[in-house]
């Protein structure tokens, strides 16, 4: 017994610092109302803990306001949210390594896709990381974004351009909008947003009349019928999102940083925690023979 004790008091020595060290790069930010509401926080983080290996108590936290969400999104969706409506929640992970990976809890985000989320961290220069999105209630998920990139901010420590945020909020909102005139999927909408931004960012384009070419020209790849206004639309808002990228070079590169050292700590605590682990069974194996 004397013996299991020690072995056990060694593996509380050695994991304790691990986990701090591993909740590097992994950050949580929480819908104001479902903040200030016990069931609706529970709720959320029982979603995030069934969705993660970290353990929730380690993370970067934030809670986002109706306010925030208000000072983006208000002059592109045209909606205006109470403290009482911020119900959505995200928790990012940039230890992930491999490029970006979404979680929609679709039960509860019934609007914005996985792909659409992933179409607007691009506008930021994100596209890596493991992000989860998730409410209490039912919810577009519009709003959701906000709380994104916050959670990427403090993950990385930096703050996102205001105009770069503005951008990737017109995006999501836009899609959205093209897939509920046009009768198309979210996801084949998503689909035709990002094909016509990799030829817009391959050929470094800004006038909305170019971009409208290649978005009609993808469209019609994929037999998705636009009329002029909605090419237009289309066309003005990848236009705005490639005018705001030289603003986000300092973002980015902390972002890479950032994402390294997660990766790299990661990777290291899984070493030792495999090596403790057999540490642990060649301790218990000597402990049965006794």
């Amino acid at each position: 017994m004397k013996r299991l004790l020690l072995a056990l008091i060694i593996l509380t020595i050695f994991l304790s610092p691990i986990y701090s060290a591993g909740t590097s790069g992994f950050a949580i930010t929480y819908g104001e109302t479902t903040y200030k509401n016990p069931t609706y926080k529970s709720t959320v983080d029982s979603y995030f803990d069934s969705h993660t290996d970290k353990n929730l108590n380690n993370s970067n936290t934030k809670v986002v306001t109706a306010s925030q969400v208000n000072q983006i999104a208000k002059n592109i969706t045209g909606r205006t949210y109470n403290s009482n409506q911020i119900f959505s929640c995200a928790l990012v992970d940039l230890s992930y390594s491999q490029g970006i990976r979404i979680i929609v809890d679709t039960s509860k985000i019934n609007t914005v896709t996985s792909k659409m989320y992933a179409n607007a961290l691009k506008s930021t220069g994100i596209e890596n990381g493991y992000v989860v999105v998730t409410s209490p209630v039912s919810a577009t998920g519009e709003s959701a974004l906000t709380g994104v990139l916050e959670s990427y901010e403090v993950a990385v420590g930096t703050t996102i351009p205001e105009e770069a945020k503005k951008a990737a909020t017109e995006e999501l909102y836009t899609e959205t909008q093209i897939a509920n005139q046009t009768g198309q999927s979210a996801d084949k909408v998503a689909e035709l947003f990002d094909k016509a931004k990799q030829e817009v960012q391959k050929q470094n384009l800004q006038d909305p009349a170019q971009i409208k070419v290649i978005v009609i020209n993808v469209a019609n790849s994929l037999n998705i019928s636009l009329t002029d206004q909605q090419a237009q639309d289309i066309a003005n808002t990848l236009a705005n999102s490639q005018k705001v990228q030289g603003s986000l070079t300092d973002f980015k590169n902390q972002l890479q940083a950032a994402t390294q050292q997660a990766s790299q700590s990661q990777g290291i605590l899984d070493q030792i925690k495999n090596y403790l682990q057999s540490f642990y069974d060649y301790l218990m194996s000597l402990l049965g023979t006794q």
